[in-house]
């Protein structure tokens, strides 16, 4: 009985060898498709202000967040694009191992070895994911899951069609394949190297956000209540701008910070027409009481930095510093901060325990709760409140 079980077993047959061929070009259009989006998502989270992808779901689960990282550029370029490049680059291989000579045993051990490689960055990626992102993006766990499949079915058809030389010689022998076929080699790779080399010089950093520079032009102070202004006429002038514009913002949170940005760039654009109040909502829970759970720790210190130098007139100057830190920084260079802004770093570093400025930063939160804001970035214009964005009719009408 065993030897009928054995005999019936060898005589399984593989399926036709286009099926695994056709599984394997399958795989990497997919994954092409979703590099293609994944680098389409990265610039409008980047670029667009209204923008959220459908995956930002939760804390854990959120391409967004994935994407604000400093993790998703690789050499000055999103690593989205890169997979673009290399799912186009495994196609275009495709077509050796389809030719006569091939002999569908060709070419299958490089493809082989750019899968292997691809699913270690996978596990690269994922493990940067867990311990420093602390985030998950769902398209990228699709990638991870074409590449361990695309790996899977390379072996399948290298163990099932190919011949019995080892991986490094078959590797090598591939490479010579493609290195004989002059033609078709010259004719596939020299457009792709010129185009990925193009976009890789050339390529925009978009992801750079900035505040326009400090124009003497615009005007800014501080208001009655004691918080810093910017933009429109001068308090108490003869002219008042046409919107008003109450932000409550954390230094820790992306979208306040691109949405700050465009906001100030509107101001630098339309000088008088828009004045831009900012207030401090720091989504830490060791300052924030709606906050159950650690959460941006150290926006609460980095709002207290600010007080402090909206008292040394460097208010705006502080702002922008501190909106350009790296988010993935775990500690506040206070050295650095008092540098950029021109403040004494000694008095700096006090100023996180000066109770007045701890007091400031309170009526700031209460007057948030107060509002109802349940996350950053808030604003209020006119007594109601918009979370998250302005709506478009809103600054049109101001800046027609």
């Amino acid at each position: 009985m065993i030897k009928s079980i054995i005999s019936k077993r060898s005589d399984i047959k593989p399926f036709p060898f286009p099926v695994y061929s056709g599984t394997i070009a399958f795989l990497l259009l997919a994954g092409l498709a979703d590099s293609i989006y994944l680098s389409v998502h990265h610039y409008l989270v980047y670029t667009d202000i209204g923008y959220e992808s459908f995956c930002a779901i939760s804390k854990a689960i959120n391409c967004d967040t994935v994407s604000q990282s400093p993790y998703s550029i690789f050499l000055g370029v999103p690593v989205a694009v890169w997979g673009v490049a290399g799912y186009l680059f495994c196609l275009l291989l495709l077509p050796f191992a389809f030719s006569a000579d091939a002999g569908k045993k060709r070419m299958w051990r490089l493809i082989f070895t750019i899968s292997l490689i691809f699913s270690l960055i996978s596990i690269i990626f994922a493990v940067i994911s867990n311990l420093y992102i602390h985030s998950y993006c769902i398209m990228c766990i699709l990638s991870y899951c074409i590449n361990f499949l695309f790996l899977f079915y390379s072996w399948l058809i290298i163990r099932r069609f190919g011949e019995k030389e080892g991986i490094i010689k078959g590797f090598w022998q591939d490479i010579e394949l493609v290195f004989n076929k002059n033609k078709l080699s010259l004719s596939i790779f020299a457009p792709y190297a010129v185009l990925v080399i193009s976009a890789f010089v050339y390529f925009p950093a978009y992801w750079n956000l900035s505040p326009p520079p400090l124009s003497a032009n615009v005007p800014k102070g501080i208001t009655e209540d004691g918080h810093p202004w910017i933009g429109g006429s001068e308090i108490g002038g003869s002219e008042n701008p046409e919107l008003v514009i109450t932000e409550f913002a954390d230094y820790l949170c992306f979208q306040c910070k691109k949405m700050h940005f465009f906001l100030r760039h509107l101001i630098e654009k339309n000088p008088g027409k828009i004045r831009l109040i900012h207030r401090h909502y720091p989504m830490d829970h060791r300052y924030n009481p709606i906050v159950k759970k650690p959460f941006h720790v150290g926006s609460g210190d980095m709002s207290l930095l600010s007080i402090y130098a909206a008292k040394e007139g460097k208010f705006w100057e502080m702002n922008d510093a501190l909106f350009g830190v790296d988010i993935s920084s775990e500690k506040i260079d206070i050295k650095e901060l008092a540098e950029k802004t021109g403040l004494d770093a000694d008095k700096l570093a006090a100023s996180i325990f000066d109770n007045n400025i701890r007091r400031n930063l309170w009526f700031d939160i209460r007057d948030g709760l107060k509002a109802g804001i349940t996350g950053t970035p808030a604003f209020m214009i006119n007594g109601k409140l918009y979370l998250g964005e302005i709506p478009a009719d809103i600054l049109k009408k101001a800046i027609k």
